[in-house]
């Protein structure tokens, strides 16, 4: 079975957008050398790691793709199972796709900001969309599902409705009744402490509003807590090091104190066996040597326990701040769940409530039908007997000036004219009547299309908040992140210059 057309162009199309190749790739067997993919990891870590592995042979680079994606990927099964490295070598076009999805993943949680999709059009996004729902939904058995979904056909949709799979995963609407109780719940995360203002929410898409929903923002944040544990691990071991390299130091000042004091009970035994002046001096000279080298020795141990003392302060701020993180990230988790559960909550009530409210509306349409029908078919009657109302007085005209033994026949028309006209006058009623209810059945038709749109601008509205706020925590924890980063880097060059 071959691949998903819709989703296979998708990936080609956000490949495409790293611009990491000179010329646009037309077909997914382009990325079969894997460079593509080595050049996308080099630029989303800055770094030339990556350049000595674009000129190793095929294997090689394969295996640093998959380490690449168990390190970082949060699949820690994926190097082994969901990506084979014997299919990758074939250049099969599954196995390519499978490492765009997850490289895809990747960048979408550590650096693409919701109003960088907006260079994809509608259709791509959509798709893009889909994929990333479809691994935050299945996390835990991608090995099983990736596969299916990526040869999964797409199926057909019609007229005037919506089938693309991200609005299948969209969140629904939810319900005026209960909006004002589960905003509530809303301004709970605004009472976090931040460092930032309240961000503007970037434009609606797909792309903005998956990265905008709590289980993506969720997944992110605890990306994010877990590179600030690894980085402050990596400090830790810094620190580790520079205390075994100041032991090491006061090693040495201690042999040399004690070369020191053999010299000194030499000089003595010397002086008092009354040695030669040349032999003196040679002691002497070693002596302040040896005494000069001390000296140097001292300051080095002096200058790395002060180094020691402030990494010592500056590792339990770092602590401090990422207990507060921590404590954060669980506070927010909890809330996050709360949320998406009011979220199901509110989506289930509001699908009842539009199905309910589609009946309603479908139901007024059909009356309104039918009373237009039956508005068209009264007024052709009023027609009709109108005619006949004419035909008759022009009839009863004539015979008035008949003879008068033609008389009684007259009368007879007229009687039959007097039932005409109250026929009419019935029928004008039951028009009037009609054209009431037609009336009626609008109004509610446009009343229940205007709540309708109401209800949909105030869902989007929070929606919008909920971005905000969720943007803004996000935020927080990148100033951390940086400041982690600053730390880091003064520790490197530190340890540059004490191993100089």
């Amino acid at each position: 079975m071959s691949l998903h057309g819709a989703r296979a162009a998708a990936l080609l199309a956000w490949v495409n957008s790293t611009k990491v190749c000179p010329d646009p790739l037309n077909d997914l067997s382009q990325l079969q050398d894997c460079s593509v993919f080595i050049r996308i990891i080099q630029k989303i870590h800055r770094s030339k790691e990556e350049e000595s592995v674009l000129e190793q042979p095929l294997p090689e680079r394969i295996s640093f793709i998959r380490g690449f994606l168990q390190k970082h990927c949060r699949h820690k099964l994926a190097a082994e199972n969901v990506v084979s490295a014997q299919k990758l070598l074939d250049g099969e076009e599954l196995a390519l796709a499978k490492v765009a999805v997850l490289l895809l993943y990747h960048t979408s949680m550590s650096c693409k900001s919701p109003g960088d999709w907006n260079e994809f059009d509608y259709k791509t996004q959509v798709e893009l969309a889909s994929i990333l729902k479809f691994v935050l939904d299945n996390e835990e058995s991608l090995n099983e599902n990736l596969e299916p979904f990526l040869l999964r056909k797409a199926l057909p949709s019609s007229s005037g409705t919506s089938s693309s799979s991200f609005e299948e995963h969209s969140p629904p609407l939810s319900l005026p009744h209960k909006r004002e109780v589960r905003f509530l719940e809303l301004q709970k995360i605004a009472s976090f402490p931040s460092t930032n203002n309240m961000l503007p929410s970037p434009p609606s898409s797909p792309m903005g509003d998956i990265m905008q929903t709590p289980q993506f923002q969720l997944r992110r944040l605890k990306k994010q807590l877990a590179f600030e544990r690894e980085n402050r691990d990596g400090l830790e071991v810094e620190l580790a090091e520079n205390r075994k390299l100041i032991i090491e130091k006061e090693a040495q000042i201690t042999m040399m104190q004690q070369r020191i004091d053999r010299l000194a009970k030499l000089n003595e035994k010397q002086a008092a066996d009354q040695l030669e002046p040349k032999e003196m001096e040679e002691l002497r000279e070693k002596n302040e040597s040896l005494v000069g080298r001390l000296h140097e020795a001292f300051r080095q141990c002096q200058d790395l326990k002060t180094e020691k003392a402030q990494m010592d302060r500056k590792i339990n701020q770092l602590s401090e701040e990422n207990g507060d993180l921590s404590f954060k990230l669980r506070e927010i988790a909890s809330h996050m769940v709360q949320l998406q559960e009011a979220l199901n909550e509110l989506s289930e009530e509001h699908n009842s409530a539009l199905t309910q409210s589609q009946e309603k509306q479908g139901q007024l349409e059909n009356e309104l039908h039918a009373a237009l029908q039956d508005k068209k078919s009264l007024e052709e009657k009023i027609e009709i007997l109108q005619g006949k109302i004419s035909l008759l007085e022009d009839q009863l005209a004539k015979l008035e000036e008949c003879s008068a033994q033609e008389k009684g026949e007259v009368m007879g028309d007229v009687l039959k004219l007097e039932e005409l006209k109250q026929e009419l006058s019935s029928l004008a009623a039951k028009g009037a009547e009609l054209q009431a209810t037609i009336l009626r059945l609008e109004e509610e038709k446009q009343l229940q299309e205007a709540a309708l749109q109401s209800e949909r601008g105030r869902f989007e509205e929070e929606k919008q908040q909920l971005g905000s706020l969720v943007t803004s925590l996000q935020s927080s924890l990148s100033e951390s992140h940086q400041a982690q980063e600053r730390l880091k880097q003064d520790l490197q060059a530190r340890d540059a210059e004490g191993q100089a």
